[in-house]
């Protein structure tokens, strides 16, 4: 991993759930890069910075986050991005893996799995 701080983009409709993402990830090399609460917002801000990591929720208003998730895999399939969801069912996660998210997170989640979500992702992608 080189010394660049890891661009992130947390996308999610809970004010507390971005805030507890952040406040998690403190630690690590990272820029936010920005914060958004549904999908076209996250879609701006994706196309501008262009991160190297997103947290993505799947229900949203407007735009549910799978149909956020194929549009950045088009814009840029080498961003990394974490599904970080409500939604229980297997099948709504497998289809994000098919989609191309490189990893699945339930909530609520704990500091130590949102932080080895993390960890794996940027080792898997040697940012």
């Amino acid at each position: 991993m080189n010394d660049d701080p890891v661009k992130l983009l947390v996308v999610d409709d809970s004010s507390i759930i971005r805030k507890a993402i952040l406040y998690y990830l403190d630690t690590y090399n990272i820029e936010v890069v920005g914060t958004a609460n549904n999908g076209a917002k996250a879609l701006e801000l994706f196309e501008k910075f262009r991160p190297d990591v997103v947290t993505l929720d799947i229900t949203m208003p407007g735009m549910n986050g799978l149909n956020v998730l194929k549009k950045m895999i088009q814009i840029n399939e080498e961003s990394k991005i974490v599904i970080v969801t409500a939604l229980k069912d297997k099948a709504t996660g497998l289809k994000a893996l098919k989609l191309g998210a490189k990893s699945y997170l339930t909530k609520p989640f704990n500091s130590q799995k949102l932080r080895a979500t993390f960890e794996r992702v940027i080792k898997e992608s040697s940012l």
